[in-house]
């Protein structure tokens, strides 16, 4: 399937597009959480991001937390039905002192039951993506965020290849792969498509969709109108499709679609859901999330 063809298929009604997308669609939905361990100063200027060192935004700022504080939400994450916990850190790349700390706790997270470990720590070399994998790390998150002929309008400090790059090693050494995009970023329709398709290359096991949250003092700071719900749907529609074998999954933004479109997206396309908080944005609650999928007679998946 190419350009041409997930363009036919993104502007047919709706309900039709949804219809096809539905026909790869299982009857449950994976829940994941997070803890933001390390916050802010970020060296990159990412014009999303309320970390980035380039931009005076209000978030906190926090070197990395102990291991006591992610266990302690590891297992509040496995109480809300989560099955799935990732550490994520800000910053380019960790230092090897930070390195040695995020392995000793990915060590932690895969000693706790019914949890499995993921992490995001920015991009990685070869020895990292190395040594994540001895220490058995189950699942590395690292987004493409958008497509690589749009990429150089949203951040110039580091480069799409690099993202691709790290991607590429998580797979060399045999741990899944989370990646995923930012939606409503001022990105064409052509470009969407190109994520669907950059994605099918890439051929991550899990596709983490977010719509930007405008963040006050950002670049992006009125970015409020991008795209609307009809263009969300018809783009996990076309991501769906284009990907029937990964996991599409709401992220950070998803109340920006209304109550009614989040559902239809879980009956059509989406088969996960990055529970509670975010990393400065606040999602749904646990409670909420385990109630929708109740609404649509679906069942929770659970840690094999």
């Amino acid at each position: 399937m190419d350009k041409k063809e997930l363009l036919r298929l993104y502007n047919l009604p709706l309900q039709e597009l949804l219809n096809m997308s539905a026909k790869y669609v299982s009857n449950s939905v994976e829940l994941c959480s997070l803890v933001n361990a390390k916050s802010g100063k970020c060296s990159q200027n990412c014009k999303y991001c309320a970390q980035s060192s380039h931009y005076s935004t209000d978030i906190e700022n926090y070197p990395l937390i102990s291991k006591q504080d992610v266990l302690k939400a590891a297992k509040e994450a496995k109480e809300n039905g989560a099955i799935r916990f990732a550490v994520v850190t800000s910053g380019k790349s960790p230092d090897e002192e930070s390195f040695d700390k995020i392995l000793d706790l990915i060590d932690a997270l895969n000693e706790t039951e019914g949890i499995k470990s993921c992490a995001s720590v920015g991009i990685l070399n070869e020895e990292q993506a190395k040594e994540l994998s001895k220490h058995g790390l189950k699942r590395y998150h690292h987004n493409i965020n958008t497509s690589e002929s749009y990429y150089g309008d949203i951040c110039t400090t580091h480069s799409w290849q690099d993202r691709l790059n790290t991607c590429k090693l998580v797979k060399k050494y045999g741990m899944e792969l989370c990646c995923g995009v930012i939606l409503g970023m001022g990105e064409t329709v052509e470009q969407r498509i190109e994520m669907a398709l950059e994605l099918r290359d890439i051929e991550p096991d899990s596709i983490p969709i977010n719509i930007l949250m405008p963040i006050p003092k950002t670049p992006f700071e009125n970015y409020h109108n991008e795209i609307d719900d009809e263009n969300i749907l018809r783009t996990l529609a076309v991501f769906k499709i284009a990907n029937p074998k990964a996991v599409l999954r709401f992220c950070g933004g998803r109340k920006r679609l209304s109550d009614e479109n989040q559902l239809l997206a879980l009956k059509t396309c989406v088969e996960g859901i990055l529970t509670g908080n975010y990393l400065t944005t606040t999602g749904k609650s646990p409670r909420d999330d385990i109630e929708t999928v109740k609404k649509l007679n679906k069942t929770l998946r659970k840690a094999l």
